[in-house]
């Protein structure tokens, strides 16, 4: 079909390297801790948004570029190094005689935001774009005239399969909020161990190479 080979291998691998914790992980979690259930659901369907993205990068052959290019794969992993420290910062700042309702890291939370960060924390991540040019081929016959149809049907299994599993962090990751939320200075606290979680994972995305 669509010369797709050994597809339930593609199924166990996507499963295993979905389950496997990683920067969109972290990213989830942390949004669900200081957002809630809501802005963690809305951080995974972005994070999935932008799955989609480097699934038709792929699929269009644009992943390649950030493959062979030193200078587009440098920029596209500083400008995503520097978001997430950005987001890490901002919420780092989070001051503990402020109103709850009203500190940095409850307006940076909100799930329309929390929807772009999932996006741009994903797209601007070069090493999920060569993740997905180095795994789908895999399972493509090169002698297929449909390659890009075959790239369209593998990276949409893959994102469903993503979705699923980044709602249930979301869920799951929210419900031990309201646990910790009990007494209010364990929010500023959420904040503050978040946001250094997005500063560590800046710069590990800045010094990767």
């Amino acid at each position: 079909m669509l010369g797709i080979h050994s597809y339930l291998l593609f199924l166990v691998t996507g499963i295993l390297l979905i389950l496997a914790p990683g920067q969109d992980t972290m990213f989830i979690i942390g949004r669900s801790l200081t957002g809630g259930q809501r802005a963690g659901i809305a951080a995974a369907l972005g994070v999935s948004v932008g799955s989609v993205f480097h699934t038709l990068a792929a699929a269009l052959g644009l992943s390649a570029i950030l493959a062979t290019s030193a200078t587009a794969f440098t920029v596209v992993k500083l400008v995503g190094a520097a978001y997430l420290i950005y987001l890490g910062v901002q919420l780092l700042r989070t001051k503990t005689d402020a109103p709850l309702e009203l500190n940095a890291a409850s307006t940076a939370a909100t799930p329309r935001s929390a929807f772009a960060q999932g996006i741009l924390t994903n797209v601007l991540n070069p090493k999920v774009a060569l993740f997905f040019l180095a795994l789908l081929p895999q399972f493509i016959d090169p002698a297929s005239s449909t390659k890009t149809l075959a790239f369209l049907a593998l990276g949409a299994t893959f994102v469903t399969l993503g979705t699923v599993w980044c709602l249930v962090l979301a869920v799951g990751a929210a419900r031990a909020r309201g646990f910790l939320m009990r007494k209010p200075a364990f929010r500023v606290w959420i904040d503050r161990v978040t946001g250094a979680l997005f500063l560590l994972l800046g710069l590990r995305l800045a010094w990767m190479k």
